[in-house]
This record gives C-alpha cells, sequence and structure tokens, in this order.
C-alpha cells in the first residue's frame, strides 16, 4: 500500500482534492469505502468539505488503477468532426481522469450531475467549444428533462421561478421564493406527461442552469425525484425499490448556433431512458 499525506490549500470537497491529484472516480470511492482516507489523523468512510490547513492522508494500491472505460462502450447520439453527443450513464462525470471529456479526449460545455443520465455535448476543438458555451450562455440551446417522481402531479406549463442557494458545506443546494443573501435565480418549467396515485412522469425544461436546480425544485414542490437520496425521502426511494435516481436530459435542440456549428440550427436530438421505455 502507498500513503499520501496532503495539507489542504484550498477549501473544497475531498473528492474534489482527490481528483486533482490523479484519482479516478472509482478509486475515490473505493478509498472511502475501505475507511483508506484520513482527515486529521480520523478515518472517514465518506466525502465531506475540508479546509484550508487540515491534513489529509490516503492509502492506496498503486496496482490497482482502473482503466478508464472505452468510448465504444457509450451510446453515442451524433458525432462529427466538431462535436458528439453521448447518452451519458448513470455513475459517470462529465470532467475528471475517468469523466466523459478524457474518455472521448473532447472539451465540456455543459455538465450533468453524476447520477443524472442522458444527453451530453463535447466539443471536438476550441472554436466549436466557444460556440457552444455562448450558446447555453444565450439560452438557445433547449434541454429538457424526465423526472419520476413521488406523487401525483397535474403541473401544465407551470414555470417555476426561485432562487437557490449553495450549502458548500453539505454539498447541496435550497430553494426559496424571494431573494435571498448569495442567492441565484432560477427558473424551470414543468409539465405532466404521465401521472397515478403513486408516481408522476414530469417534463422538465430549464431556463437556467444551476447546480440541482431540477432536483430540488421539485423536492421542494412536495415531489422528489424517485432514487434521489439527497433530496428524496429514503422510505420513498426504498418503496419504489430504487436507488438511482430518475432523471434524464431526454432531449436538446439547438437554434442560432454561428459558425462552424450553423448547420446544427434547427436540429434536435432525443433519447429516452429506461424507465420510461418500460
Amino acid at each position: 500500500m502507498e500513503k499520501k499525506i496532503i495539507e489542504i490549500e484550498n477549501d473544497c470537497m475531498i473528492s474534489e482534492q482527490l481528483k486533482k491529484i490523479g484519482f479516478s472516480y472509482g478509486q475515490i470511492l473505493n478509498m472511502f469505502k475501505k475507511k483508506d482516507v484520513r482527515l486529521n489523523d480520523e478515518k472517514i468512510k465518506e466525502d465531506c468539505f475540508v479546509c484550508i490547513g487540515d491534513k489529509l492522508t490516503i492509502f492506496y494500491d498503486q496496482t490497482k488503477s482502473p482503466s478508464p472505460p472505452s468510448p465504444q462502450k457509450f451510446d453515442i447520439a451524433f458525432e462529427d468532426e466538431n462535436l458528439i453527443i453521448v447518452n451519458k450513464p448513470f455513475g459517470i462525470e462529465i470532467e475528471g481522469n475517468d469523466g466523459l471529456a478524457k474518455i472521448f479526449n473532447a472539451l465540456p460545455v455543459h455538465r450533468l450531475d453524476r447520477n443524472t443520465t442522458g444527453l451530453t455535448i463535447l466539443a471536438k476543438n476550441a472554436k466549436s467549444q466557444k460556440v457552444l458555451l455562448d450558446a447555453f450562455k444565450e439560452r438557445t440551446i433547449t434541454k429538457k428533462y424526465y423526472a419520476e417522481v413521488v406523487g401525483s402531479t397535474n403541473f401544465k406549463n407551470y414555470k417555476f421561478d426561485a432562487f437557490l442557494v449553495k450549502d458548500a458545506k453539505e454539498s447541496r443546494v435550497k430553494i426559496y421564493t424571494k431573494k435571498m443573501p448569495n442567492s441565484a435565480a432560477i427558473s424551470t418549467t414543468f409539465n405532466t406527461i404521465k401521472t397515478s396515485n403513486f408516481s408522476s412522469l414530469v417534463e422538465c425544461t430549464l431556463h437556467t442552469g444551476k447546480t440541482h436546480q431540477i432536483r430540488a425544485s421539485l423536492a421542494f414542490l412536495n415531489h422528489p425525484i424517485i432514487g434521489d437520496g439527497k433530496y428524496g425521502k429514503n422510505e420513498d426511494n426504498k418503496r419504489f425499490k430504487e436507488n438511482k435516481q430518475r432523471l434524464h436530459a431526454y432531449f436538446i435542440q439547438f437554434q442560432n448556433l454561428l459558425q462552424p456549428l450553423e448547420y446544427l440550427n434547427g436540429r434536435s436530438f432525443k433519447s429516452l431512458p429506461n424507465w420510461v421505455k418500460n
């Protein structure tokens, strides 16, 4: 076993620090599981926030570094010389040593949570990346998600405007109906696709793109996403026998893209998750 001692120089999550020094997400999970991470000489079993001056000690087996997945193992919705649209599976990040950008040797332009599945855009060159980043900033790329939530809903073009505050220590966000210190305005439109007494399929259209926006908003509206361990309830997830959050980026449409991507204007791409198909 190798041993490494790190003195924290910036406030961050432990996982972020471990990624910076070259550990993959799979390795980090394994180290937490085996309690091979110590914070200020105390064993810890899960990711947490660390501060400047904290001492991190890690033990790891250098011979067991997993190789990243092959690009051929992923579902590709579209690809050409400028960009690639990947159907991201559960548990894969966009960035990092074992993220999609590294796997495809491409440039990220937006993010999905590690546990959110669905369509993800990666740029193959710097010019395309800038065009796509500007398009997301100007909101000329439409992104829609499917979420299966707890309970019966009746959303009809319901535009939910609120304010979001990040809680870095808890690695989560909080939703408020009025402006708060350090808050960011958020906006999402919800439409109920189908519903029952137990659950509903909801289409979510983002007008802003903030951390955990859909997940936290639906939980605030008392309809948490099934399988969401952070914003949902354990008893609900157990009842549905689900430990993977049912949130999927199913639709992307391009408008007003500049060169070299103007040929994509008006085009849209769809990908349905298995829990919708079934």
